[in-house]
């Protein structure tokens, strides 16, 4: 702060007048946009809290308003559209490709992909691990077993669009203790049969992100 305070290089004053009028048009167009923000954001709550599946959507860690209106954007509400998680996780990209070719087993992520869906899923993995244990707990194991960020958060979302799916198709709200239970949160198991919904954590094989 004591630098600010000392002399500064000045200009002449008809041009520091005119920076100065500059500056200030940003501000305003700035608060402008603030406002058209918040107006957008206010409209977009309004018309996402009417949607009867903003229940079961904001019932998600790390889903509000915005990410979760973007999901359900993207998704859309025809129950039919997609028959199995398998397909939405497809379609967002966020499922990986398996290609095996002798002794090598190559994991790569799906070029084609809706990217509107499957950047909203990305988005959706930091808030996600920071709202929910047991997506923390899954996200380190992927990250210890070797996944970088971005992989490990791949797959993290493509558990949660499953978990998401399950609940869209049967009216259920997001349950913490069947979504991770204690016996998978604790070690590196698959899902049980009643949770089968969950996909299952990809083997630790080459993954190329």
């Amino acid at each position: 702060m004591a630098g600010l305070k000392t002399k500064q290089l000045r200009q002449p004053p008809l041009v520091e007048a005119a920076m100065a009028a500059q500056a200030l048009a940003f501000v305003r167009m700035l608060d402008t946009v603030v406002d058209n923000i918040a107006t957008l954001e206010a409209a977009l709550d309004t018309a996402f809290q009417e949607h009867p599946d903003a229940a079961i959507i904001g019932s998600f860690p790390g889903l509000g308003t915005v990410l979760g209106a973007r999901l359900l954007g993207e998704i859309g509400d025809d129950r039919a559209r997609f028959s199995d998680a398998r397909g939405l996780k497809a379609f967002a990209g966020t499922a990986p490709v398996t290609r095996a070719s002798g002794m090598k087993t190559v994991v790569t992520m799906r070029a084609v992909r809706n990217k509107r869906l499957g950047q909203a899923a990305y988005l959706w993995a930091l808030p996600l691990l920071a709202h929910s244990p047991g997506a923390r707990a899954h996200y380190d194991r992927r990250r210890q077993a070797g996944d970088s960020y971005s992989a490990a958060a791949r797959n993290l979302t493509n558990r949660g669009l499953g978990m998401l799916h399950h609940c869209l198709q049967t009216g259920q709200l997001y349950n913490e203790a069947k979504a991770f239970p204690a016996t998978l949160t604790a070690t590196s198991g698959k899902p049980s049969a009643v949770n089968a919904h969950q996909e299952s954590e990809a083997p630790a094989t080459e993954v190329v992100a």
